[in-house]
């Protein structure tokens, strides 16, 4: 039975990831900071390891990956999803950023990603592993006021194609760029809403809606299988077309 982790897991396309696997009959393990997601998650599916763990801590997240080594028991790590990180987009403008804020931002995404990422190679070598960052279209487009967010999804693709050639050939890496995907279905139920959404959001996007997890969680299904064995270092876009439409004021 193959194994993964993904960080980030218990609400969002993080927990849309999850169910994809289970269903595809994976072990699963999850870090994630909301203890009332995490708890929800685990009377849904009592079989799953699911830890509380600030992926920017590296305290925390070294204590976790014992928990992990254990829970794996001799086994490797089949695949790394490193998508935990804040989801708000929006720093407010740049001259009021603080420091502080700016770091909250990096640490949640990038270091995050680097410290799972440590920790879970040696699980990995034993097998042929695959690891996946969550990045964004904000990569490399942007609203106001986003930079702190725009920096984080930035550098994970970058850290991306370093690590594919580092870890190859026995660890392939890859990049996952979402766009608007509908995540209010898959939040805890105190956060759960119905989606509310005009003809004109649909349309914005050429194939005519607006994106859900079980879309990213197909792309990370694929990419952790055989059939991806020859895909490494790339970024898959999945936006439903939005980014590469020209938009002009009327």
């Amino acid at each position: 039975m193959k194994t993964a982790l993904i960080t980030g897991g218990a609400q969002g396309i993080g927990k849309g990831i999850v169910q994809r696997l289970r269903s595809d009959g994976w072990r699963v393990a999850i870090f994630d900071m909301d203890t009332q997601a995490l708890d929800e998650l685990r009377a849904e599916d009592p079989g799953l390891l699911a830890l509380q763990v600030d992926v920017g801590d590296e305290g925390q997240v070294a204590q976790a990956f014992q928990a992990i080594f254990e829970w794996l028991d001799a086994a490797p790590l089949d695949l790394l999803v490193s998508n935990a990180g804040l989801a708000d987009p929006v720093s407010g403008p740049i001259e009021d950023l603080s420091l502080q804020d700016w770091r909250r931002w990096q640490d949640s995404h990038v270091t995050g990603a680097f410290l799972c990422v440590r920790a879970a190679v040696p699980l990995m070598r034993h097998g042929v592993g695959s690891i996946v960052t969550m990045a964004s279209t904000r990569a490399f487009q942007s609203e106001p006021d986003t930079e702190a967010y725009a920096a984080a999804k930035g550098a994970l693709v970058a850290l991306t194609h370093a690590l594919a050639v580092s870890l190859g050939p026995q660890i392939r890496v890859n990049s996952i760029l979402p766009g608007w995907i509908e995540t209010g279905p898959w939040q805890k139920r105190s956060a759960r809403r119905e989606p509310q959404h005009s003809d004109q959001d649909s349309n914005q996007h050429p194939v005519g809606r607006i994106g859900r997890p079980e879309d990213i969680a197909g792309l990370v299904a694929w990419l952790a299988s055989d059939e991806a064995g020859f895909v490494t270092g790339q970024r898959f876009v999945v936006d439903g077309g939005m980014s590469v439409r020209m938009i002009y004021a009327e």
